[in-house]
């Protein structure tokens, strides 16, 4: 599991420091940055060239066994040092610095909020939350339909708070206990699991990188994410219930296995609701970055981890949910009988910090694009040509193919001007777009990669036109219950 969950912060962190990468152009002119457009400018064309390379690298990287941060991080150092020759030989010496600050001001925010999410995850892992929960479920006796119906359930109602990612590992690992030999259950199962995950995650900041971005970005209020609640459901329910009748309702195979939940398990929980209610109340009512909540929230953290660290010098790690293993019944045992001391800094360690890395290096990078003129065409092309709609609607199809992460970032960055029902629509159908493809989500990519060779790309491109019908429905839907956010004309 542990490994499992290194995986979903490499895919968390993946989608995350994205759509930080870029300043909208109203904050460089409040700076006294004037931004010009060199994309007719050969030393812009070699930038683009540089990036096209590095991310080819990226996606070839199970193949190269190349990890993915490094070609990126090259290319971001590169494509700056042209941006600032560029700027430097028209006579400006002072726009790409003052650029490249603003990006890393919005990655070091990035970096902070994501670093104290996944060190809250990592911990309530180590605790034996998640083993604790998918135990419960493979020995409750389900029918395989059962099963089917509950995983996605719970898929839809966890990822907004836990994140699309982990929750798709998590119910991924559930469905293949309960499965075993049986491949064509846990393939469909699994495809069930990552729209749903993908759905969930779409109406709450915390349920994706671009949800999250968004949020911090100021275009959409906490509260006014709920708005997508009942075109989340639609985008899950409608490929859900045509892929659930390709499930029996036959018994599998019975399974007996114990989890064990460490003592503090339900205290680091909690920790970590309080700590997304300090990041909201930050956001919403003192107008604070929400990622002073988050390290706040980090901090408290911290501080139980000390307490656990002395508690464990007394007293071993017994389960709290077995036989005499209260806390109020603990038996004290020699120093030879203990086990290793809690410390919160293996959480710390456990972050994927390629995945952190590969932020730092696509953020600067399309950044640099954007300081060259790029995101200002793309705008144009996009918002100004096809009209918001359609736009917003294509950027749900750019997604399963290039990855939510970096086509949310670059409409962040062009910050075209949009009411809120748009903002929506672009929030919604980047979140759920990606489920078209296997390859187009951080959950399809990891479960591929944890039911490999059962979940893959074809047998999740069988069922896309039933994910598309999903996807249709959920914009419609989309329209039909919030047409008051979006203004005539």
């Amino acid at each position: 599991m542990t490994r499992h969950l290194s995986l979903q912060k490499r895919c968390f962190t993946l989608a995350g420091l994205l759509l930080a990468a870029l300043l909208p152009i109203p904050a460089f002119a409040a700076e006294g940055v004037h931004l010009q457009d060199f994309t007719a400018h050969w030393a812009s064309w070699l930038a683009v060239g540089l990036f096209v390379i590095a991310y080819s690298f990226v996606i070839a990287e199970e193949t190269l066994h190349l990890r993915k941060s490094k070609p990126v991080m090259v290319a971001a150092g590169l494509i700056w040092t042209i941006v600032a020759l560029v700027y430097a030989s028209h006579g400006d010496t002072h726009t790409a610095g003052q650029a490249v600050k603003h990006n890393l001001e919005e990655f070091g925010e990035l970096f902070l909020f994501l670093l104290a999410a996944m060190t809250y995850i990592n911990t309530m892992d180590e605790r034996g939350v998640f083993d604790a929960l998918r135990v419960w479920l493979v020995t409750r006796g389900f029918s395989l339909r059962g099963i089917f119906w509950i995983t996605g359930a719970l898929a839809f109602f966890i990822s907004p708070i836990a994140d699309n990612l982990t929750t798709a590992l998590l119910m991924s690992t559930v469905v293949m206990a309960v499965g075993g030999s049986n491949h064509k259950f846990v393939g469909v199962a699994c495809i069930n699991i990552v729209v749903a995950a993908n759905a969930g995650g779409a109406f709450s900041p915390f349920g994706d990188i671009t949800t999250l971005m968004v949020w911090q970005k100021g275009l959409v209020q906490f509260q006014e994410f709920f708005a997508l609640f009942l075109p989340s459901v639609v985008n899950w329910l409608v490929p859900a219930v045509i892929l659930g009748l390709t499930v029996p309702q036959t018994a599998p195979e019975a399974c007996k296995e114990e989890a064990q939940l460490q003592h503090g398990a339900w205290v680091v929980v909690g920790l970590f609701i309080v700590t997304i209610a300090m990041a909201v109340s930050a956001h919403n009512f003192l107008h604070l970055p929400p990622v002073l909540g988050m390290m706040t929230g980090l901090g408290f953290l911290k501080l139980y981890g000390y307490y656990l660290k002395r508690r464990s010098q007394f007293y071993p790690e017994t389960p709290v949910n077995s036989p005499g293993g209260s806390a109020l019944e603990l038996e004290k045992l020699p120093p030879a009988a203990k086990q290793t001391p809690f410390n919160i800094f293996k959480s710390l360690e456990r972050a994927e910090w390629d995945t952190l890395m590969f932020f730092y290096g696509i953020i600067l990078s399309v950044g640099g694009l954007g300081t060259l003129g790029y995101l200002a065409v793309g705008s144009e092309l996009m918002y100004g040509d096809l009209g918001p709609t359609q736009a917003n609607i294509l950027v749900g199809f750019l997604s399963a193919i290039v990855d939510n992460i970096p086509v949310m970032f670059a409409v962040l960055a062009m910050q075209p001007a949009m009411d809120q029902g748009q903002w929506l629509l672009v929030t919604l159908t980047a979140g759920v777009g990606g489920s078209l493809l296997s390859i187009g989500s951080a959950a399809g990519v990891a479960v591929m990669g944890q039911a490999r060779g059962i979940y893959t790309f074809f047998s999740h491109l069988k069922w896309s036109w039933a994910i598309f019908l999903g996807y249709a429905a959920s914009v419609w839907v989309h329209f039909l219950v919030n047409s008051s956010r979006f203004t005539a004309g």
